[in-house]
């Protein structure tokens, strides 16, 4: 499911980091090539190559040439690594931020936390 409000040349390289991420596709081993996933997701191939390239340039990929791309060794821990840190940003400043507008220190901020996650 493609979101068109982004490129889809990310969604495509967020798609193959997902796959990393849940252990889908692990270290070493092959990606789906550049065509597969331009038939699969209905895009042109150049779109679709784009988003491996940025993985290739992010280190998470690497080519064998003439075979085609794989996941690099340690691409999991590296997309958790900076998924985390992307999450903090993302949502934990903000929610932090908000919670001292409020008057809520980070002792209470805690409490709520985990009585949040009792109830659910």
């Amino acid at each position: 499911m493609m979101d068109e409000g982004r490129p889809l040349f990310i969604q495509i390289a967020e798609m193959v980091e997902n796959s990393i991420i849940d252990g889908t596709l692990v270290e070493e081993t092959q990606v789906p090539s550049t065509n597969e996933l331009a038939a699969f997701h209905r895009i042109n191939p150049a779109t679709a190559g784009k988003g491996l390239a940025k993985l290739v340039a992010d280190g998470i990929l690497y080519k064998k040439r003439g075979i085609g791309m794989f996941v690099t060794n340690g691409a999991r821990d590296a997309l958790r690594f900076r998924r985390r840190d992307d999450f903090a940003r993302q949502f934990v400043e903000p929610l932090i931020t908000e919670a001292n507008k409020l008057g809520i220190d980070l002792d209470e901020l805690k409490i709520m936390l985990d009585k949040w996650e009792e109830e659910t």
